[in-house]
């Protein structure tokens, strides 16, 4: 029996390569957050969220949302993610991986989406 093939999903944490950067962006390899559908994210090879990160200086940022402690070698910093920077990736050539943490639990990644929709103001 062939093992299904990994596909990002919705609301699941993963590690991306944010490089190359420009700027103020992002780099290296960080935790994302996923908010496009695993459907859209298998047949384009694309995947839109958001990043992460543990910068302190988000601690005053009205766009970053809490999510928790971080484990790994940055473990009990709080960390971060970032609303304001939403950002589509090749998943794939990225060599995106699952990250430890999975699924960002219902009541946070609603507190996320609503600070996004906040920016954007979709609906």
């Amino acid at each position: 029996m062939a093992s299904k093939r990994w596909v990002p999903e919705r609301q699941e944490v993963i590690w991306i390569d944010c490089n190359p950067q420009v700027g103020q962006e992002m780099r290296d390899v960080h935790p994302f957050l996923v908010l496009s559908p695993r459907v859209f994210n298998e047949k384009t090879s694309l995947v839109i969220g958001l990043p992460m990160t543990t910068a302190e200086y988000n601690s005053d940022n009205p766009f970053a949302v809490v999510v928790g402690k971080a484990s790994g070698r940055k473990a009990g910093q709080a960390s971060y993610v970032l609303c304001h920077q939403p950002k589509s990736f090749d998943w794939r050539l990225r060599n995106a991986k699952a990250h430890p943490l999975k699924i960002m639990p219902d009541t946070l990644f609603a507190t996320v989406c609503e600070r996004l929709n906040q920016i954007i103001q979709l609906g």
